[in-house]
């Protein structure tokens, strides 16, 4: 299937002056859509589809394909190229969610303000849903192109952490091997949350790598910069989500809240506490905004991607 160019209100941003909710919102309709289709046309049984279709099309920030979409932007290309990209990190990030609220795992009833996957459709096809979601991932990346092989190798590993990661977070590991409590949850969400976003900002600038366009042989700002970005928002995404699990209610979150202290698990309010973790978000997004410094204007959006997640409310 051949890759889909973004509709005219994903153009690069370069105004200082943008809404950042707009920065979420046309990457998302652009991939729903790329998305949509790609189900469409495929070939599978009904239940299947239809379990899918409810997890990966309902409601959701899309914030991973839009940093694939920004950080292409950030190297000057013409952002629609990372349409393939795009699809394969919602399809991973999906996956992760549903198979993350199985009773074997979380045991989420709620899920985007609706039932999760499991409880609308059953246990068996949430597990198969989720495996179908990563297998399409790596199919969505073949309509790359040239750039497949580098998305491949970056996409993969990042998988096989975020699953390590949810493995020392939901069964635990050895705490005496991995150190004091602070270095267990640095090493849990360096790769449960951060090896995601780490490869969806680096797929974005592997897009750009094309004729004519950024290469980076040529150029050695961009990916650095943006490996660092991806790096300390990662970690800053992470905290707030353990601070909204504290202070939001599960209305307001769209998942069941203060889950997360109930189950014992380690989270930054519970070691660091409520006002450090806050200065820590502070901290976080000043090295999301040095990092891409460099970048110049072209990387406005992901300065105001950063500011929008570390206030966010949900």
């Amino acid at each position: 299937m051949a890759s889909r160019q973004a509709p005219a209100d994903m153009a690069p941003h370069s105004d200082t002056t943008i809404d950042a909710k707009q920065l979420l919102d046309a990457p998302a309709r652009a991939v729903d859509a790329a998305l949509s289709h790609r189900l469409e046309v495929r070939s599978l049984p009904k239940q299947l589809r239809d379990a899918i279709g409810y997890a990966l099309l309902g409601p959701g920030k899309r914030l991973r394909p839009a940093l694939v979409y920004h950080s292409a932007s950030a190297c000057g290309a013409d952002p629609g190229i990372a349409m393939p990209a795009m699809e394969a990190i919602e399809l991973i990030h999906c996956f992760s969610l549903v198979h993350d609220d199985l009773p074997a795992m979380d045991d989420d009833d709620l899920r985007r303000g609706r039932p999760t996957l499991h409880i609308h459709a059953g246990e068996a096809m949430a597990i198969l849903a989720g495996d179908a979601m990563l297998s399409m991932a790596f199919e969505a990346l073949v309509d790359a192109g040239t750039a497949a092989p580098l998305l491949l190798r970056e996409l993969a590993p990042a998988v096989t952490e975020m699953i390590g990661g949810q493995v020392l977070d939901t069964l635990g590991g050895d705490g005496g091997a991995m150190g004091t409590p602070m270095q267990r949850l640095e090493a849990i969400h360096r790769d449960k949350t951060g090896a995601l976003i780490r490869a969806a900002c680096r797929m974005g600038v592997i897009c750009a790598a094309r004729p004519g366009l950024y290469n980076p042989t040529r150029d050695e700002t961009a990916m650095p910069a943006i490996t660092a970005y991806a790096d300390a928002l990662g970690l800053m995404f992470q905290i707030v989500d353990d601070l909204l699990d504290v202070e939001q209610s599960t209305a307001q979150l769209g998942k069941t809240a203060g889950k997360d202290a109930a189950a014992g698990k380690l989270t930054y309010p519970s070691v660091m506490g409520v006002e450090a973790s806050r200065a820590e978000v502070a901290r976080q997004l000043e090295a999301c905004l040095k990092a891409i410094s460099p970048l110049g204007e072209h990387a406005t959006p992901l300065a105001a991607l950063a500011r929008m997640m570390a206030t966010r409310t949900k």
